[in-house]
């Protein structure tokens, strides 16, 4: 047996590996040539493909898993939560699948390689208490953030760096949280337990039951359509082929349908042996810069024991994990130059300050939970591990007391004010104060808004719509950015 010369990589971080022959004697079998570096280059090559097809999926369909969560009890909106469940189900039937090829007795014991299955206590509720927290404050998720600044959101820049900083804080205390709780920690893989009919029964139960329960209970905006009389080319009548186009690259893709195309690009993701996750790159930036500012540990107890997205060992240059998020905003960035979203806006101070302190407890959170929405929600889920809906459960934990702190931070409406600007606010923050807005506006006079997007304007305008207010058809064009609605008063009774 021996080991083949291996030439080094140095755009991917890969050093030489020199021939060396292991001298094994008395050996039967198969021979084995090492071709990893063949392998090495189809990973990176893949971890890009993955990220621009996950930042196009998330950019089209503007999937973000905080308002999964924050506009269940904000707005009233299931459309997030709807996509979330239909990825959980298509992925927890394509996980089984690889899993069958993996492990046929999941009884046996036997973990599946690769996957997010880790240790469950306290601190993954707490972990996810932290995230829940933060992504609501930050007006997005990790991967949320990536996708918006694709789209030239330069506030999610800001939200990002509080991440990283999180993260710091979390590798600080890290030791002290592997020895007192999570060394000892069980990792609950279900199938061990229920087998894979009945990890899959009980999964797809509780997810058919919480989508009963979103269809039947929660509204939603969408097919609403844009109330913007002048949108482009929404009237174009040149053909079926330019209807295609129209609806592949600027109309905004189904919730349902791209939750389960999600589902599926994360089952081919692990089939290829790499789970969907984009804290990973982040961590080892954080660990990095901890480590160079002297605040962490020499040594990191437990750290490559970790399920979920820990951070990489110490490469030169860009890990795949870091390639997988740059092409993620990449792949952002070219769907909406497409649809014509691309637009590079700052945000006002408080949505900068609100990124920085939500980005804080995200980072913090994600870290010591072994991942994000993605890695632990979507992937760990997925995979059955009973660490995602545990982690689900710390979001919510974390996404009331965020709410309260949305509506008590947004400023204050005047009567007298007829029209409401709120652009540049991060996601949430418009919901909170169309709320205060509409509490203090005199109710027989109209009003008006400006919001950055057209989903942003979809959901205020369910908001508006369930208080009574009629929206009227507005013309786009207006030399400002943004997209703007105009309300009449609620019919008075005689």
């Amino acid at each position: 047996m021996a080991h083949p010369f291996d030439p080094a990589a140095p755009r991917f971080g890969e050093a030489a590996y020199a021939w060396e022959d292991w001298h094994v004697h008395g050996f039967h079998g198969l021979e084995i040539w090492n071709s990893m570096s063949e392998f090495r280059g189809r990973d990176a090559s893949f971890a890009l493909l993955l990220g621009l097809a996950l930042g196009i999926l998330l950019q089209r369909s503007r999937l973000c898993f905080a308002a999964a969560f924050r506009d269940l009890f904000l707005a009233r909106e299931r459309r997030s939560a709807v996509a979330l469940l239909a990825a959980l189900a298509v992925g927890s039937v394509g996980y089984q699948a690889v899993f069958g090829a993996q492990v046929p007795d999941p009884s046996r014991g036997f973990v599946p390689p690769n996957a997010f299955i880790a240790r469950v206590a306290w601190h993954t509720l707490l972990g996810g208490a932290c995230f829940g927290f933060g992504m609501v404050i930050a007006g997005g998720c990790v991967s949320g953030q990536l996708w918006r600044l694709g789209e030239g959101a330069l506030a999610a820049a800001v939200a990002l760096v509080g991440v990283v900083a999180g993260q710091v804080a979390a590798l600080a205390a890290w030791n002290a949280l592997w020895i007192g709780v999570v060394a000892e920690a069980p990792a609950v893989w279900l199938p061990k337990k229920f087998g894979y009919a009945g990890a899959l029964a009980l999964q797809l139960g509780g997810l058919a039951l919480l989508a009963w329960l979103l269809l039947r209970f929660v509204p939603t905006t969408e097919g609403r359509g844009s109330l913007n009389a002048a949108a482009p080319a929404a009237a174009d009548p040149s053909g079926e082929l330019n209807r295609l186009l129209q609806r592949v690259f600027v109309e905004r893709w189904p919730a349902a349908l791209s939750g389960a195309a999600l589902g599926v690009l994360a089952t081919v993701a692990f089939f290829r042996g790499t789970p969907l996750g984009v804290t990973a790159e982040l961590a080892r930036a954080a660990r990095a810069l901890g480590t160079a500012l002297d605040l962490l540990p020499e040594r990191l107890e437990g750290i490559d024991l970790m399920g979920g997205c820990r951070p990489p060992e110490d490469v030169d240059g860009l890990s795949n994990p870091g390639l997988f998020v740059a092409a993620l905003v990449g792949g952002a960035l070219v769907a909406a130059l497409l649809a014509g979203e691309f637009r590079l806006r700052l945000g006002r101070p408080r949505a900068l300050l609100l990124g920085l302190l939500g980005g804080l407890f995200t980072g913090f959170g994600g870290f010591i939970a072994s991942g994000c929405t993605i890695g632990t929600l979507l992937s760990g889920t997925m995979a059955h591990s009973l660490h995602g809906p545990l982690f689900a459960g710390g979001l919510l934990l974390g996404v009331l007391p965020a709410i309260f702190v949305l509506r008590r931070t947004a400023p204050r409406a005047r009567v007298a004010d007829s029209r409401l600007d709120l652009r540049g606010e991060s996601c949430g923050m418009p919901t909170a104060r169309l709320e205060e807005f509409l509490a203090a506006h005199d109710p027989r006079a109209p009003f008006a808004i400006a919001v950055d997007d057209d989903l942003t304007l979809e959901l205020l305008t369910g908001v508006a719509c369930r208080s009574g207010w009629r929206p009227r058809p507005t013309d786009v064009a207006r030399g400002e950015p943004g997209r703007h609605a105009e309300f009449d008063p609620p019919l008075q009774s005689p």
